[in-house]
């Protein structure tokens, strides 16, 4: 016992002694300049500061009614993929499909999206996918102000907790929402825009895709721009 007492006393002394060289320890993703930035974003009263880790933050979902369509939902459509993916893909909203089995992108566009990102030779397991808001809006609508204000705090802490070095934002909507523009997405695509210490591409939903053929040659452009980006880390 009198050794384990002495070997804690050393070990806080070497603490100590560390911080006073470096500063106090502190956990990994308060080291993050894109995670310090991102939840930067988040009002400091926001429940969501106080969650750290997946798990918990899909727990918060599951269990809270942020705005009216939560409490109409089958699932709520957290995201999935690992949780340490140097690659997260950025929706607007789950739709039908989603809703039903609690998973994003798992219809018809879904399907067409793993074939996507399997043609630049990646998969589900290596990035992580997710939607600014996790409930289905009615009629697959364009999400509204006030349920995107409530939602995309949940979308911030997924990222600051996997802090991915890109971010492809799948759509007009989530791509606006997350630059804050209203620029259409013809101009914003084809290029890495600078964001928060990461870098974000976007390109057309797979919904959209499957509704207008001539939009499949750009998409994959923009899919080999994110390859080749990737690559070269």
């Amino acid at each position: 016992m009198c050794a384990m007492i002495s070997a804690l006393h050393h070990l806080k002394d070497s603490l100590s002694a560390e911080a006073g060289l470096h500063g106090p320890l502190v956990p990994l993703e308060q080291t993050n300049l894109f995670a310090r930035k991102i939840m930067d974003l988040v009002d400091a009263q926001n429940p969501v500061h106080q969650i750290r880790s997946l798990d918990a933050l899909q727990d918060y979902v599951d269990s809270s009614v942020l705005v009216p369509i939560d409490a109409q939902r089958t699932h709520a459509v957290f995201g999935e993929g690992n949780p340490h993916a140097n690659i997260m893909l950025v929706g607007e909203a789950p739709g039908a499909d989603e809703d039903r089995q609690g998973r994003p992108f798992v219809g018809r566009a879904g399907q067409l999206l793993d074939k996507m990102i399997a043609a630049i030779h990646l998969s589900r397991n290596e990035i992580f996918i997710a939607n600014i808001l996790k409930s289905r809006p009615p009629r697959n609508r364009d999400p509204k102000p006030d349920e995107i204000a409530a939602h995309l705090p949940v979308l911030y802490r997924q990222m600051s907790l996997i802090q991915p070095k890109f971010i492809l934002c799948l759509g007009r909507i989530a791509c606006q929402t997350l630059l804050g523009t209203s620029a259409p997405l013809g101009k914003l695509r084809g290029q890495a825009h600078p964001y928060h210490g990461s870098t974000l591409l976007a390109t057309y939903h797979p919904a959209a895709l499957l509704r207008n053929q001539n939009w499949k040659r750009p998409a994959w452009e923009d899919l080999k721009l994110l390859r080749q980006l990737y690559s070269a880390l």
